[in-house]
C-alpha cells in the first residue's frame, strides 16, 4: 500500500516537474551548461594529475640520461686506465640504469600518447556539447517564434470574428462621423459669407494712406523728400534711316 503511495506520489511530482521544464526550457538548458562546466572543470583536474606524471617520468628519464653519460664515461676512463674492478662495478650500474632508462622512456611515450588522447577526446566532447547547446537554443527560439505567430494567428481569427459582429456599429460611427463633418463644414461657410469684405478692403485702404501720410510727416521733419516710385522705362524708338533714290555719283573735278 505503501509503495504504491510513493509511487503515485513520486509520479504526480514528476508531471508536475516535466511541465515546469516544458514552460521554461531557457532555466533547464543553462543547468545543463552549468553541469558541463563541472564536469569539464572535473576532467581537467584529472588532466593535470595525468600531466603532473609525464613531468616527474620527463624528469626522471633526463636525470637517468645524465646518470648514464657520467657512468659510461668513467666505465671507459676505468677501463683505459687498467682499474679493471672499477671499470667492472661501473658498467654493471650502467647496464642496470640502461634498463630502466628504456622502461622509463617507454612509460613517459605512452603516458605523453594518453595525455595527447585525453586531451583530444574532451575537445571532441566539449565540441559536441556545445553544438548540441547552440541547436537547442536555436530550436527554443524558433519555438517560441512559432508559438508567438499561433497566437497571434488565433486573436486574429478571433478579431475577425469580432469585427464581423460589430458591423452595424462601425456603420453607424461612420454616420456620425460623416454628419459632423458636413455641420462643420456648413458652419465654416456660413462664417465665411457672412464676413464683410468691403470693410475689410476700406480698412486696407485706411492703413496704407495712413501709413504714407506718416512716411510724408517723418520726410518732412526730417528735410528728406519722397522720391517717386520708378516706373518701367519706356522703349526708345530707334532713329528713321534717310531713304536714298539711288547710288550716289561721283563728282568730277572740273578743269
Amino acid at each position: 500500500m505503501f509503495k504504491r503511495i510513493s509511487n503515485l506520489v513520486r509520479g504526480f511530482l514528476s508531471l508536475f516537474i516535466s511541465g515546469i521544464e516544458r514552460k521554461n526550457p531557457e532555466a533547464l538548458l543553462e543547468v545543463e551548461k552549468e553541469n558541463l562546466r563541472a564536469q569539464i572543470a572535473k576532467y581537467n583536474q584529472g588532466l593535470a594529475s595525468h600531466a603532473g606524471l609525464c613531468e616527474r617520468l620527463m624528469t626522471q628519464v633526463k636525470r637517468q640520461e645524465a646518470e648514464e653519460r657520467d657512468l659510461r664515461a668513467k666505465t671507459s676512463a676505468n677501463l683505459k686506465a687498467g682499474n679493471r674492478k672499477v671499470a667492472a662495478q661501473y658498467a654493471f650500474r650502467l647496464q642496470t640504469l640502461t634498463r630502466e632508462l628504456a622502461d622509463n622512456r617507454e612509460q613517459l611515450k605512452q603516458a605523453e600518447e594518453t595525455y595527447q588522447n585525453l586531451i583530444k577526446a574532451r575537445d571532441v566532447a566539449i565540441s559536441a556539447a556545445r553544438a548540441k547547446i547552440e541547436a537547442l537554443k536555436s530550436s527554443i527560439d524558433d519555438m517560441k517564434m512559432k508559438q508567438a505567430m499561433a497566437e497571434l494567428t488565433e486573436m486574429s481569427a478571433g478579431m475577425v470574428s469580432t469585427l464581423g459582429g460589430s458591423g452595424d456599429t462601425l456603420d453607424r460611427l461612420q454616420t456620425m462621423v460623416e454628419e459632423e463633418r458636413e455641420k462643420a463644414a456648413g458652419r465654416a461657410r456660413v462664417a465665411r459669407d457672412s464676413m464683410d469684405m468691403k470693410s475689410v478692403a476700406l480698412k486696407e485702404a485706411e492703413e496704407a494712406a495712413l501709413a504714407d501720410q506718416a512716411l510724408a510727416d517723418f520726410a518732412a521733419s526730417e528735410g528728406l523728400a519722397i522720391q517717386a516710385e520708378e516706373s518701367a522705362p519706356a522703349e526708345t524708338a530707334a532713329p528713321p534711316q534717310e531713304k536714298t533714290m539711288g547710288p550716289e555719283q561721283e563728282k568730277e573735278p572740273t578743269a
